[in-house]
């Protein structure tokens, strides 16, 4: 079995938390076979990108490179996260479209390849990861690589005439062609790729999976949806009912209803249009008023760039215009929380949720919606509110599943979701649950690598 060598923006080195699914499932790979792990070390520093730092844990060795501020600004802030995010969320009018932070992505993209290219091996297996290294797999085929190389996009992939907004898109998305196989989330975005390769790449498609680039070169590209550690997961959440946080939760609920959302702060995750949809099912439902409280957890990211910043007031302006017009002495509809929490305690507060909301306006995947699922109590699950516009929802049919932007839409579902009989609750539940048992993040990390590394 050859060596295996993970690729990705930031690396789960000893001692950090790894509460994240795929920091998990990428650590088993790596275990099993031996390997590297290449990305950024998360230092900003003031001297030139490119120092390595290197560690070594059991039969992992994790090398980690410096950038400097300015190629920070560029790489990360600015074109990863302020074009190809947006870009990549169907939201054009969010592009950044400065070239300055275009041509800084490409050099650290370069960097990287420079810096990773003498550490391979002419048998590795690479598995480059997400929308900061999209070229890097071509960048490293002109250094003389030659082994198999797999991406994977855990981000939504858009329609073929957005990618075609952003200036130089064929230089950036054919790029992808020096992969053996990509990966997506979903057949949707497999089918907006190879229509992109059709219609502005210079490729054809050569049957369902394959594409054909203009150089002759076969290409695979499949969906390989991203899964949790399930059972992981379950067991969290049971031990987490008695931990003090979630005993506090439950005493404050004073026997209400909880309705959950967590969430980065994002502008994807559709929560100015979740808070509507609260309200309007506030006004719809009086009859249900004062039985259910909804605390959306929302921790800052990206704090300094001026969009998030819009977001997070006007998140702040509807809560106090939902609590204001709604609340009563002893209760208030809505808590809106921008800390953090130990993932082990929101699986605990999963738990005690009779309503998941997991509602945003584009997503990849989504694995708040599967972990809500996982946690749930079997003898009383809740019942998961799920956009028809994230990547989970074409495996959780189960789901009660909405139109975010469909506010009256939203709040029948909390409503239907509040009053659900327990019998139909455990039916639904148990049929997701099985499916997470089976599609798990290892069955996830082994389809993918045995896609990659098959003779065909």
């Amino acid at each position: 079995m050859s060596r295996l060598v993970v690729v990705s923006n930031r690396v789960a080195v000893p001692g950090e938390s790894r509460a994240g699914g795929l920091a998990v499932g990428l650590l088993a790979a790596l275990q099993e076979r031996g390997g590297l792990w290449f990305g950024w070390s998360g230092r900003s520093v003031t001297e030139e990108s490119g120092h390595l730092h290197e560690q070594t844990d059991g039969n992992i060795r994790y090398v980690t490179m410096d950038l400097s501020k300015q190629d920070l600004e560029t790489y990360y802030n600015g074109f990863a996260n302020r074009a190809l995010w947006p870009l990549l969320h169907f939201r054009l009018d969010l592009v950044d479209y400065d070239r300055g932070k275009r041509e800084g992505y490409w050099k650290v993209n370069r960097l990287f390849a420079d810096k990773l290219a003498p550490l391979l091996r002419e048998d590795d297996t690479v598995w480059i990861h997400d929308y900061h290294l999209i070229p890097l797999a071509a960048l490293l085929r002109e250094r003389g690589i030659g082994c198999r190389i797999g991406f994977f996009l855990h981000v939504p992939m858009p329609s073929a005439d957005l990618v075609q907004a952003l200036p130089d898109h064929r230089a950036l998305f054919t790029a992808l062609y020096a992969y053996d196989l990509i990966g997506f989330q979903t057949r949707r975005d497999v089918d907006r790729f190879q229509s992109y390769v059709r219609q502005f790449g210079g490729g054809s498609l050569l049957e369902s999976e394959w594409i054909l680039a203009p150089d002759g070169r076969r290409i695979r590209t499949a969906p390989f949806p991203i899964g949790i550690d399930t059972g992981h997961i379950a067991q969290q959440a049971r031990t987490a009912t008695s931990s003090n946080a979630v005993r506090a939760l439950r005493t404050s609920l004073e026997h209400r209803k909880l309705a959950i959302g967590v969430d980065r702060l994002d502008y994807s995750k559709g929560l100015p249009e979740r808070f509507h949809g609260f309200e309007n099912y506030l006004r719809r439902y009086p009859q249900q008023k004062g039985t259910m409280t909804f605390l959306q957890i929302a921790p800052v990211s990206r704090g300094t760039v001026s969009e998030y910043r819009k977001l997070r007031s006007e998140l702040e302006r509807l809560a106090g215009h939902i609590n204001g017009s709604h609340a009563e002495a002893d209760w208030t509809p809505l808590r809106y929380v921008n800390q953090n929490y130990a993932h082990r305690t929101l699986t605990g507060f999963y738990r005690e949720a009779a309503v998941g909301l997991v509602t945003p306006l584009r997503d990849g995947m989504n694995l708040v919606a599967k972990e809500y699922v996982a946690s749930q109590d079997p003898e009383n699950p809740g019942v998961l509110v799920l956009s028809l516009l994230a990547g989970a929802a074409n495996e959780l049919k189960q789901a009660l599943l909405v139109n975010p932007h469909d506010l009256d839409g939203v709040a029948d579902a909390i409503a239907t979701a509040a009053n659900m009989p327990r019998a139909e609750r455990i039916e639904r539940w148990q049929e997701m649950m099985q499916h997470l048992r089976e599609h798990d993040i290892n069955r996830w990390r082994r389809d993918y690598l045995h896609a990659l590394e098959a003779d065909y």
